[in-house]
């Protein structure tokens, strides 16, 4: 991997903050759009909190619950989340600057973090991604029930629950402009 892809990727959560902020700048919330753009966060927030209760980061292959369906399901639900606050913000340039985020970074990050599990879980990473697509996922009949079950100590010991926090924040940020912009 070159010096400059490296380089983003380490920067991604810092170049988020600007391109957040950015949207909310033109962001034109009203009540309709917010509520439709928080059931989208809603939904993110809960695939990411499912994959964070199934993910134990360096010390094994994540392939029980949302990871039998899709290899990347936090960051599928961060584009879920991101698409919620693009809905919400009822403006095109603020769905167009958190799209152009998504479509910038998550590729190159997924990349890495496949060639990374690839080296660390050989043949076991091998066969799953045999099995289950990068990103989008595949809805077929899985047995789920050899996995481990949700597990509230892994979704915070991942931290999950500053998503959480920090999406409610930003929704209540979409609705305090609605007001200020009336």
């Amino acid at each position: 991997m070159s010096g400059a892809t490296d380089f983003w990727i380490r920067w991604r959560v810092r170049m988020g903050y600007p391109v957040g902020a950015a949207a909310f700048l033109f962001a034109q919330p009203r009540p309709a759009w917010i509520a439709a753009g928080a059931g989208l966060v809603i939904f993110g927030l809960a695939l990411r909190g499912w994959a964070a209760s199934h993910l134990r980061k360096h010390e094994a292959l994540a392939n029980s619950g949302p990871y039998a369906y899709t290899r990347n399901p936090l960051y599928l639900g961060s584009v879920i989340l991101g698409a919620g606050f693009a809905v919400a913000s009822h403006n095109w340039a603020s769905a167009s600057l958190l799209g152009a985020y998504f479509a910038v970074f998550y590729p190159m990050v997924i990349q890495r973090e496949e060639r990374e599990l690839a080296a660390k879980y050989g043949a076991a990473f091998q066969q799953y991604a045999a099995r289950v697509p990068v990103f989008w996922p595949r809805f077929a009949a899985r047995d789920l029930s050899a996995g481990q079950p949700f597990s509230w100590a892994l979704y915070f010991r991942n931290r999950e629950y500053e998503a959480a926090l920090g999406s409610a924040l930003g929704m209540a940020l979409l609705w305090l402009l609605m007001l200020l912009r009336r």
